[in-house]
Formats: C-alpha cells, sequence, structure tokens
C-alpha cells in the first residue's frame, strides 16, 4: 500500500489518528522513530524556526520545506499552506497542484483572510475556494486528502451555527477532512463532530491540558493534530533553562537532557 491510500486508510478505521507537527527534518524523524503513523507541518512553527512570523514564508519556502519533510520520512505527510498562497479559486488550485508535486498526501486550506479587520472569506467566496481545491485534487494522478479549514474561533468569532454551516458546506464541495482550529470547548467540538458525517480534525493548542485524547474521541474527533504544540514545549524547555543558567547559574536543566547517541542514532537513520 502507498502512503497516500495508508492515509485515507487511517482515516477510515475506529481508532483515533493522532498527527504530530514536525518543523524540520530532525523533529520529523524523531516523530517518526517515536511510532506516529503520519505527519503534518506546522506553518507557524517551521516560519518560527526561521526567525519570521507566521504568514510570512513564501510559497516557495513552504513548499521546499514540504518536499524535506516529504523525504526525511517514509510517513504520509499533511501540510498546513494556510489560505493557499492566494485569495482566488485559481490561486489555491495551483497551490494544490504545486503541493502534490512534492509527494504530500495532503493539505489544509484554511478561509482566513489574513486582514484581521475582515478576517473571514465571504460564505460563497470560501466555499468557491475549497470547491476549486477539490476539482484540483481529482485531476492528480495519486490520491490527496484536502482538509477544509473554518477559522471562526482562530479569528476570535465564536459562532459555532456558522462554522458548521461553513464545514458542511466544505464537506458538501468534497473536502476529505472538516478542521475547526482553536475549539476549546468539548461540548462545541462534539456539536460539529454530530453535524457532518466527513472526519473532523482538532488541534490540541486551545484545549485545557487536563483534556485527554480519549475525550476528544468520545466527542466524535476522528484526527488530532498538535499544531505547534511540540515546537512550543520545545521552545519552552529551551527558555526555562536559559532562565536556570542565567539567573542562578545551574547546570540542572542538563538532567533532563536527551543522550546525545541515542538522538544521533535516530537523527541519521536512513
Amino acid at each position: 500500500m502507498n502512503k497516500y491510500d495508508t492515509f485515507r486508510r487511517l482515516h477510515q478505521r475506529s481508532a483515533l489518528l493522532v498527527i504530530p507537527n514536525p518543523w524540520d527534518i530532525g523533529t520529523a524523524r524523531i516523530l517518526q522513530h517515536a511510532g506516529f503513523e503520519a505527519l503534518a507541518t506546522t506553518s507557524a512553527g517551521f516560519a518560527c524556526s526561521q526567525g519570521l512570523a507566521d504568514h510570512q514564508v513564501s510559497a516557495a519556502a513552504m513548499l521546499d520545506h514540504c518536499r524535506d519533510i516529504v523525504e526525511a520520512t517514509p510517513l504520509p505527510v499533511s501540510a498546513d499552506l494556510g489560505k493557499g498562497f492566494g485569495d482566488t479559486p485559481e490561486a489555491v488550485a495551483d497551490t494544490i497542484t504545486r503541493a502534490a508535486s512534492t509527494g504530500l498526501a495532503g493539505c489544509s486550506i484554511e478561509d482566513y483572510t489574513g486582514n484581521p479587520e475582515a478576517p473571514m472569506f465571504e460564505f460563497t467566496a470560501a466555499v468557491e475556494r475549497i470547491a476549486a481545491a477539490c476539482e484540483a485534487k481529482q485531476k492528480l494522478d495519486h490520491d490527496f486528502m484536502l482538509t477544509a479549514r473554518c477559522d471562526n474561533y482562530a479569528s476570535g468569532i465564536r459562532d459555532l451555527d456558522d462554522t458548521i454551516l461553513r464545514l458542511q458546506a466544505y464537506e458538501q464541495a468534497g473536502a476529505d477532512v472538516l478542521y475547526p482550529p482553536a475549539m476549546d470547548d468539548t461540548g462545541d467540538i462534539k456539536t460539529v463532530c454530530d453535524a457532518v458525517t466527513t472526519p473532523v480534525n482538532i488541534v490540541v493548542e486551545a484545549l485545557d491540558p487536563s483534556c485527554l485524547l480519549s475525550d476528544l474521541q468520545a466527542a466524535g474527533v476522528s484526527r488530532v493534530s498538535l499544531g505547534t504544540g511540540f515546537y512550543l514545549a520545545a521552545m519552552g524547555g529551551l527558555m526555562s533553562a536559559i532562565a536556570d543558567l542565567t539567573q542562578s547559574g545551574s547546570l540542572e536543566f542538563l538532567a533532563g537532557a536527551a543522550d546525545y547517541e541515542a538522538l544521533e542514532a535516530v537523527l541519521t537513520r536512513q
């Protein structure tokens, strides 16, 4: 079975699919070694690792990064491609074609405009963009899973009814996965899952840390992504170690450091 078929089958089983988000080749290999079954890129994590803010990475640079992750591991990889590097349906369709050429098994397209004063694409335009993406993926010579995002909650618009309306429209347009990032209430998440038949992805960043994966599965979630979760955890560890060293002169942070030889063995394993 090829990685494209594998990725789709991972969404068709009853078990929850947990997808972590590497930001470079090394973290991709570490996550593969940990036993995860698929990976997804993090636009914000990659951007920050390059000293940039989210959405400041060019299409060419992001697609080169996607190719690096794809070539680093045999696992299926999906990509966070923002709004598809353009506003029009034609731009989104072109992005799907270019993304598929890197070996990605799928990608996500959001309905956030990038304009804080008018953060969401108008409903009809948003649906047309997803429809164009679906049409483009149908023309590919291999399977490709499109994740359609509704960014209401991520934009500070806590409108559950509009979120459901948009996700249902994206489902009707042919999206393979539906994704409402920044939802933080398991009751609302269950309402979304009950309103659609397509697999729903939830990202963990907005959730209370006490939430369990089993809680999300009970709510009807099919896929859980980590977003920038691991990146922020790694940076938190770095900043804590810096504070120990500079504020107290302590080297205690080394007690929790990775074993170099073990890490090197994982990173260099082909």
